[in-house]
């Protein structure tokens, strides 16, 4: 073989490798690429399906973001029964979407009367938030709390 052959192969094989690296990487890239983040709900799917969608959702989730809509406790009571019943429900609908307390970013607390709000504290204290507990707001609306609730949470935490 002569050099001009011989360079040329050697050319060649450098560009057949150059094209062979480059295309096992954009599959990786492609690959790699998250996919579509979309609304759902991240419960089961009920069994059968209801004739008509429920007005809202316990909660969505987005990607790994969940947003757990606001729980209040209706029956007679006192702010710390209310504050025990509404933590243990929204915890119960985190761990059935497969998240905790512990996961808890955003707590958002609507008390009825803020006077109410050293004892919601009492309680709320015990719960297990981890290392980081989340933020939070608390606040009284002026309206009050639909359903005769003494108070409702709702929550944004990651699954």
């Amino acid at each position: 073989m002569d050099r001009k052959s011989r360079r040329g192969l050697l050319a060649n094989g450098a560009k057949a490798a150059a094209i062979a690296a480059g295309g096992a990487l954009l599959a990786k890239e492609t690959a790699a690429q998250p996919a579509k983040l979309e609304k759902r709900s991240p419960y089961p799917a009920p069994s059968p399906k209801p004739d008509r969608p429920p007005m809202y959702s316990r909660a969505v989730a987005y990607g790994n973001m969940l947003f757990l809509s606001g729980v209040g406790a209706h029956y007679k009571g006192t702010i710390e029964e209310h504050t025990k019943t509404v933590l243990d429900e929204l915890s119960k609908n985190l761990n059935d979407a497969g998240s905790s307390l512990q996961k808890v970013l955003k707590v958002t607390v609507f008390l009825h009367d803020l006077q109410d709000y050293d004892r919601m504290n009492a309680v709320y204290r015990a719960y297990g938030w981890g290392d980081v507990p989340p933020v939070r707001t608390t606040t009284a609306p002026a309206g009050g709390i639909p359903g005769g609730s003494l108070i409702e949470i709702d929550m944004i935490a990651y699954i």
